[in-house]
């Protein structure tokens, strides 16, 4: 298994001269953002994918696509500062920040870490060129939050795997072209040791997709149902029954990119007018509030926890990077970041009143819009409660909580009883 966190190989070309460049090349090739009229960007649509396609291609045509990866995957090669110093400069541009999330901080980074040579070569540089985008098949309609209990199967006949099942929650799905989905592989075993992750081409026969459409009215997530779908050798990620450790791995990345510590995020920032950060000086001006002290102090408390947040993705990172916290710590980042998201809002809405409730013209309601969907932040990459578990488990040495079905054969556990 590749180890992504460890120092990427030192450049001829200082940081500050690869900034410069960077500076530069933006400057004459890619689109500004007005921050008065930001891009509308919405991941339920196909537009904003087609999009983000371009720019990313457009990335790739001037070398600044996949800083921190391999360079014999497409990418450059360099050390997490080139990317930093990138995010820099690059904040005043329209970029394709859409494909940060899960294709390249989530799939590509565990195609880097568990796959084959040739996943790698294909996947990983597909993705760096703008000719990929990849998404995660992982949650199903009766598994919650028990991610090794997936009862999808493939089974084996002749040269072929043939996966029967179904998946949901899956981000973006219907804009992808290949999924990462763990299936049950051998039902012998205790539910850990059998199970298998195959890289899907979604456009394949036996696979049916449909769109959920939120209670905020959004449809960004998929459901998929699998009949006969049939994958060969070159399907499998990692090696076949030992789909728990790609798992794993999977949600490492998936929880350090929730909480802004994955070093092959192309880009930071809002993704487009929907998800920009929440400017409170214009909020307690545009509500007239700026001369109330408590309604100060709230957006204070706010700007604080956003600060303590950018200072800890810092230290979790660097953390695991030289030892002195272990992998799992990417879960610290995951809860508070949730936490951070909430509070936001919440502080936001508090802030707007009335006018964030009910559309009065003024463009307050937009904070009030977002409050369906605050719990997304503690459901990403796993529940909180899980969160909790692993920092306590795999960060504070705890014991393991009790789990009736441990160490018991996967076709001898019960399912969906009372």
């Amino acid at each position: 298994m590749t180890d992504t966190t460890t120092d990427a190989p030192v450049s001829t070309e200082t940081v500050a001269e690869f900034a410069d460049r960077a500076r530069t090349w933006l400057a004459d090739n890619m689109p500004r953002v007005d921050p008065a009229d930001p891009p509308y960007v919405d991941r339920g649509e196909e537009g904003p994918w087609l999009r983000a396609r371009e720019l990313q291609k457009l990335l790739h045509s001037g070398g600044f696509a996949g800083i921190c990866f391999p360079r014999e995957y497409g990418g450059l090669g360099l050390s997490i500062a080139y990317q930093r110093a990138f995010n820099e400069v690059s904040r005043e541009y329209e970029l394709p920040l859409i494909l940060n999330t899960p294709t390249f901080t989530i799939c590509a980074a565990t195609i880097l870490d568990t796959g084959t040579e040739d996943q790698k070569r294909t996947h990983i540089a597909g993705a760096i060129s703008g000719d990929e985008v990849l998404v995660q098949l992982l949650s199903e309609p009766s598994g919650g939050s028990d991610l090794a209990g997936v009862i999808t199967r493939a089974d084996r006949r002749g040269d072929k795997w043939i996966v029967n099942g179904a998946k949901t929650w899956s981000t973006s799905a219907f804009a992808a072209d290949y999924g990462l989905l763990l299936a049950r592989t051998n039902w012998d075993v205790p539910k850990h040791e059998g199970l298998t992750m195959f890289l899907v081409p979604l456009a394949a026969d036996g696979i049916t997709m449909r769109r959920i459409k939120q209670v905020d009215g959004g449809n960004e997530f998929c459901e998929e149902f699998f009949d006969d779908l049939e994958l060969g050798d070159d399907a499998v990620v990692g090696e076949v029954d030992k789909g728990w450790e790609v798992a794993s791995r999977q949600m490492f990345h998936e929880r350090r990119a929730v909480g802004g510590g994955s070093e092959f995020a192309s880009g930071i920032g809002a993704e487009g007018s929907t998800d920009q950060l929440v400017d409170y000086v214009e909020l307690l001006r545009a509500t007239g509030q700026t001369g109330n002290e408590r309604i100060r102090a709230m957006a204070g408390r706010a700007l604080v926890r956003r600060a303590v947040q950018e200072q800890l993705v810092d230290h979790v990172y660097h953390g695991v990077l030289d030892g002195s916290l272990p992998s799992a710590a990417g879960s610290i980042l995951r809860i508070s970041h949730a936490e951070t998201v909430q509070f936001e809002v919440d502080t936001a809405l508090g802030i707007a009143g009335a006018a964030g409730v009910v559309d009065d013209g003024s463009g307050l309601f937009s904070f009030g819009s977002r409050y369906p969907s605050r719990q997304a932040a503690s459901l990403g990459g796993g529940t909180t409660e899980i969160a909790r578990n692993v920092i306590g488990e795999r960060v504070l040495g705890f014991p393991r909580e009790h789990a009736p079905d441990r160490g018991v054969p996967f076709n001898q556990v019960k399912r969906n009883k009372n």
